[in-house]
Parts: structure tokens; C-alpha cells; sequence
């Protein structure tokens, strides 16, 4: 797959469109959660795994994940997300895809000197498959040069295969690196959607 360059501004997109998509996604039915109650932060959601000198942050964007966080950090993920939303829709036509799952990565050396990174080397494994990229969207001058200074970020958003089920169990690989913490933060999520659903019931 090849690294698109992007103006940084230009983020994310949508879930997942179609009925045969939203039905490998149940919790996309967004009906039931409302948007402006969640109080999570971007941290509660993200899925960090250490390789050498580098960190890496991998979110999901799947609409009723960013939900379950606080008002501000919902709206920017989601103005975002759609701001990308024709890049997208133009993978989904050339792969024959009916939704796509999107995530939103974040690289960081957290060492001196410079830091090398393989942006196609993320693997997602749901439901005992593994998944890689269908194509990345970079959003930080510089990412194709896929080299980051001391302290530095780059980001991009990732495209994967809609069979990547955030609402169940995921690992997270970079390189030789895994992370299986998704399992303990996607019942933070279930909780908070639980909080939320109570929370909009009081209101008028």
C-alpha cells in the first residue's frame, strides 16, 4: 500500500456504511448513544505498544467508541474524521469494501538521536485473524520520511478490512511488539456507554 501525504488538518472519516458492514459492527447503531455525555479521555481509549525507542498510539474511530469521550475531544476526532470522509470513500471503491474500520495512529521517539519507523509494519489481529493496513493516510509533514527526531510525533490515519471488531478483544503489533489491552479498555467503553445512556435519560 502506498503513504499518501496529507495537509495535517485533513483527518478521519466514517464507520461503517452499509447493512452487511453494520452487522460485523453491532454497537454502530448509534440510535441508543448519544452524542455530548461522555467523559472519557483519548487515553482511556488508546492502545500504546513499546518498540525500541519508539511509542506507538493506536485509537479507534469507530462512532460509538469516540462517543464515550468528553464533549470536546468527541467533536475534534469526529470534525476530523469526516474532513477525510471522500479520501476514504475512494479506498471502499477501489477494494470493493463496504465500510472500513479507522484508526488513529501516533508515533513518538522517546529517545535521543533519530528513530526509524515501517509505517505498514501495524497489524491488528481480531477474531484470530490478522489484518494490515488498506491503505494510510498520513496527517504530519514528514511522515513519509518515516523518521522521527528526539521527542517528536508524527501521525496518519490507518484504513483496515470492516472485520476488525472493536467491540470485541483486539491485539496490536507493531514490529515484534504486541499489545492485548484493548480487551481491558473496551470494557471501560462498555461501561461509560452504560454511564451515557443513564446520564441522557435524565435530561429533557
Amino acid at each position: 500500500m502506498t503513504v499518501l501525504r496529507t495537509p495535517i488538518a485533513a483527518l478521519l472519516l466514517l464507520a461503517l456504511a452499509s447493512p452487511s458492514a453494520r452487522a460485523q459492527q453491532p454497537a454502530a447503531d448509534t440510535g441508543s448513544l448519544p452524542a455530548g455525555f461522555g467523559t472519557l479521555r483519548q487515553d482511556d481509549i488508546a492502545v500504546k505498544v513499546q518498540f525500541n525507542a519508539l511509542q506507538v498510539r493506536v485509537l479507534p474511530l469507530d462512532e460509538t467508541v469516540i462517543r464515550t469521550l468528553s464533549p470536546d475531544s468527541y467533536r475534534t476526532l469526529r470534525e476530523l474524521r469526516d474532513s477525510k470522509r471522500a479520501a476514504i470513500e475512494g479506498v471502499l471503491r477501489r477494494t470493493g469494501m463496504p465500510g472500513a474500520s479507522l484508526w488513529y495512529v501516533q508515533f513518538f521517539n522517546q529517545e535521543q538521536g533519530e528513530a526509524l519507523f515501517s509505517p505498514m509494519e501495524l497489524v491488528i489481529n481480531s477474531a484470530g485473524r490478522d489484518f494490515r493496513p488498506l491503505e494510510v493516510f498520513a496527517l504530519t509533514p514528514g511522515f513519509g520520511e518515516q523518521r522521527l527526531h528526539q521527542r517528536e510525533v508524527q501521525a496518519a490515519l490507518y484504513v483496515f478490512d470492516p472485520a476488525v471488531d472493536v467491540n470485541q478483544p483486539l491485539t496490536v503489533t507493531f514490529e515484534t511488539q504486541s499489545s492485548a489491552v484493548w480487551e481491558t479498555l473496551i470494557k471501560k467503553v462498555d461501561r461509560e456507554r452504560s454511564l451515557i445512556r443513564s446520564r441522557a435519560a435524565g435530561k429533557p
